[in-house]
């Protein structure tokens, strides 16, 4: 796809939405462990690509780690109603072959993947993964791993693995995949939710309203 082909990222949520996610992640009534909200955004864009779908229960649990202090009933309704949101956004932009706009900027600098949000969210989409591992590599596994490659070694959980450790050292690679990240989201969408006889979307242009390149 050249770039005039590409069409541009689109939000899942608004900025206010985000900000209001963030605060509530990054507060004590949220258990240590839980995502933060470059974890939170990438684990939720799994979800929205999965083979299958996985109950809320599970990965509400999950990503909280348990169940967060909310202040009350209004609260917890809303915030988990972001979270879905967010999910659902994710399925409708992919589903009319659009790119989700992630929360950081598309390049490392000096730093290692680990030592960016960019880790953080292929961390947390990763996260996404193993909460149904099976499920991802169950039809053809040798095409899951390839397409899941880019998130494993930008995610910097497989860095211990020899043949991950010497891709990991080849800069040039990871900034390639860095600039490739929505579009190999776009990828991944097809290959696991849309069936082999269905026309695929064609990807089309749309500018994200009111929005910069993301956060940081």
């Amino acid at each position: 796809m050249s770039d005039a082909d590409t069409p541009l990222p689109q939000p899942l949520l608004e900025d206010e939405e985000l900000d209001l996610l963030d605060d509530f992640l990054d507060s004590e009534r949220v258990d240590a462990d839980a995502l933060d909200l470059i974890g939170a955004h990438g684990f939720l864009v799994a979800l929205a690509v999965a083979p299958r779908d996985v109950p809320a229960a599970t990965w509400v649990a999950e990503l909280f780690h348990g169940e967060p202090a909310f202040d009350d009933d209004a609260e917890r309704e809303a915030i988990l109603g972001l979270l879905e949101q967010l999910r659902h956004t994710a399925i409708e932009v992919l589903e009319g072959g659009g790119l989700p706009e992630l929360p950081f900027e598309l390049e490392l600098g000096d730093l290692a993947p680990e030592e960016t949000p960019i880790g953080d969210w292929c961390a947390g989409f990763m996260e996404g993964v193993f909460l149904d591992e099976a499920a991802w590599f169950a039809d053809d596994e040798e095409a899951a791993a390839t397409l899941l490659l880019p998130f494993m070694l930008l995610s910097g959980l497989f860095d211990d693995e020899p043949d991950m450790a010497e891709l990991a050292g080849d800069n040039a690679r990871l900034e390639g995949l860095i600039a490739q990240l929505p579009e190999l989201l776009l990828d991944l969408y097809l290959h696991y939710r849309v069936p082999p006889e269905t026309p695929k979307p064609r990807p089309r242009r749309k500018a994200p309203a009111g929005r910069g390149k993301g956060r940081r």
